[in-house]
């Protein structure tokens, strides 16, 4: 039975043979649950942490691709306008078309034989060698690079002259999941 002349704060009889968990003013699972409840939290905190991380990842590596890729273009793109022989100027001339497009595609195919009878009558013979090249900017869509190229010519006037050195500001474009060159400026 309960000893109810016990002083307050002091165990009764009944209180003292009863297990820890179940004395009066003790937490039992409380604290098991508590811990629970935090870790359940720390799991689901880190969960999403890895999960930010990993999609910035993912999209950190996308840009780095779509760089490379825009960066490829605009380099091809250089080599293809400098590298040039008389004897095939017309499929040359074609490989550059086949990667332009906008108002560089539309300059280029004004002038394009124009450009073929000049470098037959010439017998010119050019090619370029992309020395260093660099994206300027770039977007899903869009970039602007520059290349420097340097190109070695002979033609009837005189074989192998001194290489000229060229820098170009190359913008590609993505057109219907093809990166083309959309504009070439020459820069001093």
């Amino acid at each position: 039975m309960a000893n109810t002349s016990a002083p307050t704060g002091a165990l009764t009889l009944d209180e003292a043979d009863a297990p820890p968990d179940a004395r009066p003013g003790t937490p039992g699972r409380a604290p098991t649950r508590t811990v629970l409840v935090f870790g359940m939290a720390v799991v689901l905190v880190l969960a999403a942490l890895v999960c930010w991380m990993g999609w910035h990842f993912s999209q950190a590596r996308q840009d780095r691709d779509a760089g490379n890729l825009f960066l490829q273009t605009a380099r091809q793109g250089a080599l293809n306008l400098t590298t040039v022989d008389w004897r095939h100027a017309e499929d040359d001339v074609r490989r550059i078309m086949d990667g332009a497009t906008g108002e560089f595609y539309d300059d280029f195919a004004q002038r394009s034989q124009p450009f073929v009878e000049v470098v037959k009558q010439a017998q010119s013979v050019s090619v370029g060698t992309v020395t260093a090249a660099g994206l300027e900017s770039h977007s899903s869509q869009e970039a602007q690079a520059l290349v420097a190229v340097s190109v070695t010519t002979s033609n009837t006037s005189g074989p192998n002259q001194p290489p000229r050195s060229w820098r170009m500001r190359i913008a590609v474009h993505m057109v219907d999941g093809q990166v083309k060159v959309s504009r070439v400026e020459f820069v001093p």
